[in-house]
């Protein structure tokens, strides 16, 4: 069937990744629960040094034999404990940052219609979906224009009680594969820009 009129795609993820409330928010999450990252960091060294114990072998890993020998000893629940802490800590962390984005997505949809009015664009498809899609149809940006306009900011302290939505969580998992593979990008191509500019071996 055909569709009359403007056909345009939109990438989720990376228009809440543009918007200022997204980057600001992220940031305050680090300031305002750096407490908990660092004790977080503390329990999850402390963890590794008893593992360690476990590790007959020497292979940085805990098989089956030992971890038999593992369940036996007195400092098992001591490690169960600090598995737990460590959990309950990085969830008021991911947390926070759910929260954060959710406060941006029920804006979307207002946002996409804004800019869909505006460019009188009749059907919106998700980029990952198409083989092949122009650039000038791409209106990511127009949205996170839009989704700024209407977000300016957000809170990164959740309400007692509050719970993540399903989509909230989704999409946090999105952004968070995005940010990670953007980094190690970043990374190897530091690394690349080293050895390019490391000095040649001067022959004799």
């Amino acid at each position: 069937a055909q569709v009359q009129g403007n056909i345009a795609t939109v990438d989720i993820p990376r228009t809440i990744i543009g918007t200022t409330a997204f980057q600001t928010g992220y940031e305050q999450v680090t300031t305002t629960y750096a407490t908990q990252n660092e004790l977080r960091r503390t329990k999850a060294q402390e963890r590794q040094t008893m593992l360690a114990k476990f590790d007959k072998n020497g292979d940085k890993q805990v098989d089956d034999t030992e971890q038999q020998a593992m369940q036996k000893s007195p400092d098992f629940a001591k490690l169960q404990t600090l598995e737990q802490e460590i959990q309950a800590l990085g969830n008021q962390i991911d947390g926070a940052r759910v929260f954060a984005i959710e406060q941006i997505i029920v804006q979307y949809p207002s946002a996409l219609q804004d800019v869909t009015t505006k460019d009188q664009i009749k059907l919106v498809i998700d980029p990952s979906t198409l083989l092949f899609a122009p650039p000038e149809a791409d209106i990511t940006t127009k949205v996170t224009a839009a989704l700024n306009a209407r977000v300016p900011a957000v809170g990164v302290v959740p309400p007692a009680g509050w719970q993540p939505s399903r989509e909230g969580v989704q999409i946090y998992q999105e952004i968070q594969q995005r940010l990670i593979a953007a980094q190690m990008a970043q990374q190897q191509q530091q690394a690349a820009g080293q050895q390019q500019a490391a000095p040649a071996p001067v022959g004799r």
